[in-house]
């Protein structure tokens, strides 16, 4: 009997999924490269389009160069459609475009998809595809509508209006963090409205798609009788407390410091704008460089966590949070399970849990490492920030991003790369495929702490 499971040499769906993404990377690249992208005069790297093309597909949103002075009109609706690919995912986009075509979608195809929006089974996935992208494009179009009337008191012409609406509108509804002003959202700093609107669109995008199809359900539903899954309902609440105490402790520690001067609405939506941007928006109101290194950090907190799960988000995703918050609560209360709103969580996603936040602790532990080599010239503080921004995929800077060195560079690659992907997907990828031993040996005992 062999007494250890054998590697199969098959490819995994995991890993076919992961090697898609590398072959949207290297599209993206190539559609870069185009010398219409860029204006007159302008050169960019290789490496410096690569990382745009990473950075896009990964809707995070670091640059290191100004977009508004680098790229054409041809140019911005090349990262426009780069953006799109990302957020609605590459297998997702693929199958769309193939039932458009009236093909038929088959069993592996099903499975990526499942895979790809991080879903437990295979029922549905086609629906859900459409239902993703229906509703991805209707947020787009409904924000750019609104975002581009209201743009008409900042621009001398409807074309500028409209251009800057379309474009905001995608950026914060695929958390994509790029803009077109040079300056993200800073002019509209006083703009109550144009920030509430993009608030909107960010949470939209972040929350998960899940939580909008069965939030659309619960608005059109025929029947009284509705009931949120588990995965709605913790994803919401969670969310929702994060906000609350991103807001809370920005307030804190930034009323008295870089807010000072501020009046409290504006110190108010300042705070508000910044706690769900940093969640995987990346856009800014005000010059996080500003802020203190207390809440530089806190930042790269939130920016770890990230979005929610099946979302255009990166980050550990807000379930993993809570459900290493809940153990950790439970466990000092002397219970091994977790029960929530009358439902019990499998153990598997317990571990899952904790198995995602170690991966993503090391991985950015070892890369603030890197860094701090390769980058002298940056604080500590910058680097976890840069790094958190990277693997959150959401595209916030202490403006370092520029002048990284190479190396660097091909850090924050894998860090935006594997944050769109997952780590559960990544480390899938890594493993291959393990066969179960058709035995199990006798449990003992190890002392722990």
């Amino acid at each position: 009997m062999a007494r250890n499971p054998k590697k199969t040499r098959t490819i995994t769906p995991f890993q076919l999924l992961v090697s898609y993404y590398f072959i949207a990377i290297a599209t993206s690249f190539i559609l870069l490269r185009i010398p219409a992208v860029y204006k007159d005069g302008v050169e960019v790297s290789l490496v410096d389009t690569l990382f745009t093309a990473v950075s896009a597909v990964s809707v995070t949103g670091l640059t290191v160069f100004d977009i508004s002075e680098t790229l054409t009109p041809f140019g911005l609706v090349v990262l426009l459609v780069i953006l799109q690919l990302g957020a609605i995912g590459i297998m997702s986009l693929g199958t769309f475009l193939w039932i458009i075509l009236g093909k038929r979608i088959g069993m592996r195809e099903r499975q990526l998809i499942m895979i790809d929006h991080n879903q437990y089974n295979l029922s549905g996935v086609v629906h859900l595809l459409k239902e993703i992208v229906k509703i991805l494009f209707i947020i787009e179009a409904v924000g750019a509508f609104i975002l581009s009337i209201h743009f008409v008191r900042y621009f001398d012409t409807w074309g500028e209006a409209v251009k800057h609406g379309i474009f905001a509108s995608i950026s914060a509804t695929t958390n994509g963090g790029f803009d077109i002003t040079g300056d993200s959202l800073i002019p509209y700093h006083t703009d109550y409205f144009v920030q509430f609107v993009v608030m909107i669109l960010i949470v939209l995008g972040a929350i998960g798609f899940p939580v909008l199809i069965e939030l659309k359900k619960f608005l059109f539903r025929k029947e009284s009788a509705f009931r949120f899954s588990l995965f709605t309902k913790i994803t919401t609440v969670t969310y929702g407390l994060l906000f609350i105490l991103g807001t809370l402790v920005i307030l804190l520690i930034e009323s008295f410091h870089s807010l000072k001067g501020m009046v409290w609405h504006e110190k108010l939506f300042t705070a508000m704008f910044h706690s769900i941007s940093a969640r995987s928006g990346g856009l800014t109101t005000f010059d996080v460089s500003l802020f203190s290194e207390a809440t530089d950090i806190f930042l790269s907190f939130l920016m770890f966590i990230g979005a929610s799960p099946s979302s255009v988000g990166g980050g550990i995703r807000t379930t993993t949070f809570a459900l290493a918050i809940l153990f950790l609560y439970n466990f000092a209360n002397g219970r091994t399970e977790i029960q929530l709103y009358g439902r019990e969580i499998y153990l598997i996603d317990i571990f899952r849990s904790y198995v995602v936040i170690i991966l993503a602790f090391f991985m950015v532990m070892i890369s603030t490492m890197i860094l701090l080599i390769t980058e002298p010239a940056a604080t500590t503080t910058q680097i976890i920030f840069e790094i958190t921004s990277a693997f959150g995929t959401a595209g916030m800077s202490l403006g370092i991003t520029e002048q990284l060195s190479t190396e660097g560079k091909f850090v924050m690659m894998i860090l935006m790369f594997i944050g769109r992907v997952g780590l559960i997907s990544f480390l899938y990828t890594l493993g291959g495929k393990v066969d179960k031993p058709p035995y199990r040996y006798p449990k003992e005992r190890v002392i722990i702490g």
